[in-house]
């Protein structure tokens, strides 16, 4: 079915004069390199002539929608997902190509048109996740660099190398440990670790809770993974959480608060002669990446337990048959959320 997304007012070939169009969009197929992909497809529609039509702009719109489609399809990156690492190099698309040695116009054609084969694929990936190969291969080819921007980017890549190697080497002892959560199971939600996922939803709850601190933040994630699997039969991180005396706390969890560092800032306090640990943000949560369902879990959450201290909500959460039914040190299945009690 067609959803309307706004009415504009546009030039129509149709009547050859600016009258009120609506835009809809509508999920089409189409076949991509011999594929059949499924992917949203906009176009206008002209009430007077009761017909639809694609402007050239909006048609190359729709052919990148469908190759990506096709990227996604097959495990390689979207044309989103390219400039997304280029940006976070601060690099233009040329400045990208030199600096993995290809063609002047090889990423501008990748975030445009042309789906990239998975040698390429596979070299933005490495480093997307490692800026000490991003400097390596700069230096490899700073020819292509005029002296000054050369040593501009150099700077620029060495501050990232200095906080992302940090992410880098925490996301490999993550990895390490979830090394037996590798397939699909009531223990990790039936969705495999997503690290990105992770973060994000850290840094939700830092951002919009009013007193964050670490107890806190992992009972949050236990119980935004918990109401989303309820409601969708399936965990929203894919994390994979143990009974500890304070409640559910994920594997690795040390590990995964140094990994989202370039989200949140971790600041010490103490009380009593005891240590706290408070989550403050440190960037503007990109909501963007959630779905729609997803922020509407996160908000009922923090919406529960916002006011309550890193205490009651672990007494609250010893209340809940998924901590009264696993021991203590055990992983906490999925499986038992579906008893927490209702918000």
């Amino acid at each position: 079915m067609a959803e309307l997304l706004e009415k504009i007012h546009y030039n129509c070939p149709f009547c050859d004069e600016e009258h009120e169009i609506s835009v809809f969009r509508e999920k089409t197929k189409a076949l991509v390199n011999n594929t059949p992909v499924e992917y949203e497809e906009i176009y206008y529609y002209c009430p007077i002539e009761e017909d639809k039509f694609v402007p050239k702009e909006i048609l190359n719109q729709n052919l990148l929608a469908a190759k990506d489609s096709y990227r996604t399809l097959n495990g390689l990156l979207t044309s989103q997902e390219i400039k997304d690492i280029r940006n976070s190099y601060g690099l233009s698309q040329k400045e990208f190509a030199n600096m993995l040695g290809w063609g002047d116009v090889t990423i501008q054609r990748y975030e445009k048109k042309s789906i990239q084969d998975e040698t390429y694929d596979q070299k933005i990936r490495e480093v997307k996740d490692n800026p000490k190969l991003a400097l390596d291969e700069l230096e490899k080819h700073k020819e292509k660099f005029d002296q000054a921007r050369y040593e501009e980017i150099r700077e620029f890549i060495k501050e990232l190398v200095k906080t992302k190697s940090i992410k880098y080497l925490n996301k490999e002892i993550i990895e390490s440990i979830y090394i037996d959560h590798q397939e699909e199971s009531e223990y990790n939600g039936y969705k495999l670790l997503d690290l990105e996922k992770v973060e994000n939803m850290i840094a939700f709850f830092a951002q919009y809770s009013s007193r964050l601190y670490k107890v806190k933040l992992m009972k949050l994630l236990w119980y935004a993974d918990a109401l989303f699997f309820k409601k969708y039969g399936v965990g929203m991180s894919g994390l994979v959480y143990k009974r500890l005396p304070l409640g559910a706390v994920p594997k690795a969890h040390e590990e995964i608060l140094k990994y989202a560092q370039s989200s949140i800032n971790i600041i010490e306090e103490y009380f009593d002669e005891k240590i706290a640990y408070k989550i403050l943000p440190k960037v503007d949560v990109d909501l963007s990446k959630f779905t729609i369902e997803e922020i509407s879990v996160l908000q009922t959450v923090l919406e529960k337990f916002d006011k309550m201290g890193s205490r009651e909500i672990s007494d609250y959460m010893h209340e809940e048959l998924a901590y009264q039914k696993t021991a203590r040190d055990e992983v906490i299945p999925y499986s038992l959320a579906r008893e927490i009690r209702d918000f």
